[in-house]
């Protein structure tokens, strides 16, 4: 899956960081202007595993810059509107690319000139392939990964090592957005301590129990965790806006026919309560006659919905992205 990001002061000090380097590493590949859709494809799944490999929370190719010298030129390729035969570039790249993972195009404008970035997070559950061939990047250049078993074993290494908590959902933020992201108040709810006093204490706190990091480049990275329990909308977290609940009745004991259904958006911590309480509003009770008012009994008492909902959340493969086992449905 793709998505589009606007440009930022992020974006633009990324750029100038890049072109600082040296010389191209195996998790930044510089271009001066686009060739072809599979080399773009090969890029992705190389860098991807590189970065996974590296220990890098993203792999990146730069499009507009003259490689040897760094020099900003300025690139005339756009992705929105190349295509490949009759598909659009971006769609056709992604459903070439397993399993499916989140790159991103970015535009930057910097010193007159317009540049591109492409930015591919790292390989999660096992190696990014393209075109049923996974890649792997060798100094400066991109390899097949089955002709390189030693490497092969290393990324195999990382990856198994790797959890998805300890992923990024989200990186570069300001202490402000950050928490604009995050229910927080939630978090120390549930936690049943006192809200940390200002916005410095708040931040550490959530970086203490790793659901946010420092970002090595400035400002914070939301990981995972921290999106997946307390992210205000699912939907602000691209990785991961496929996670969110959804609710359906079907009538009878089939799924031919639905009654109604809802989606949800919040974090599973935060948005808990609020999703068993709306479970139990959609299920049958019984009326009983009491001394003297008739009341209302759920057929179902309340902690077993609160069970069934929580291993439903809980026992997922939460390194799927994409397809029929995405989500959760209850």
């Amino acid at each position: 899956m793709t998505i589009t990001q606007p440009p930022s002061r992020y974006h633009e000090d990324l750029v100038r960081e890049l072109c600082a380097l040296p010389h191209e590493t195996e998790w930044v590949e510089f271009k001066e202007n686009y060739k072809n859709p599979e080399q773009v494809g090969q890029y992705i799944s190389a860098l991807a595993n590189a970065a996974a490999a590296r220990g890098q929370s993203s792999g990146y190719v730069l499009w507009g810059v003259r490689n040897g010298t760094h020099e900003l030129v300025g690139t005339t390729f756009t992705p929105g509107t190349t295509r490949k035969g009759n598909e659009l570039l971006e769609p056709w790249l992604a459903k070439r690319l397993e399993p499916q993972i989140h790159f991103r195009f970015v535009d930057v404008e910097l010193d007159g000139k317009r540049m591109l970035i492409l930015e591919v997070p790292p390989a999660t559950n096992q190696p990014i392939a393209f075109m049923g061939t996974e890649f792997i990047r060798i100094g400066s250049s991109t390899r097949k990964l089955r002709d390189h078993p030693a490497l092969q074993q290393q990324l195999w290494q990382h990856l198994l090592a790797a959890s998805f908590e300890e992923g990024i959902a989200a990186e570069h933020l300001t202490g402000e957005e950050v928490l604009r992201a995050l229910d927080y108040p939630a978090y120390f709810d549930l936690l049943r301590v006192p809200p940390a006093d200002g916005r410095d204490a708040i931040l550490q706190a959530l970086a203490d129990d790793r659901l946010v990091q420092r970002n090595p480049a400035g400002g914070y990275s939301v990981t995972n965790l921290g999106a997946v329990l307390f992210a205000r909308r699912l939907a602000d977290f691209p990785r991961l806006e496929r996670k969110a609940v959804r609710v359906i009745l079907y009538r009878g004991s089939g799924r031919s026919e639905t009654v109604r259904e809802v989606q949800g958006g919040k974090g599973y911590a935060s948005g808990f309560s609020g999703l068993v309480n709306h479970i139990r509003s959609w299920t049958p009770s019984n009326e009983v006659l009491g001394p003297v008012f008739r009341r209302e009994v759920p057929m179902f008492p309340a902690v077993a919905i609160r069970e069934l909902v929580a291993n439903a959340l809980i026992h997922q493969d939460f390194t799927v992205t994409r397809g029929r086992t995405d989500g959760r449905n209850l």
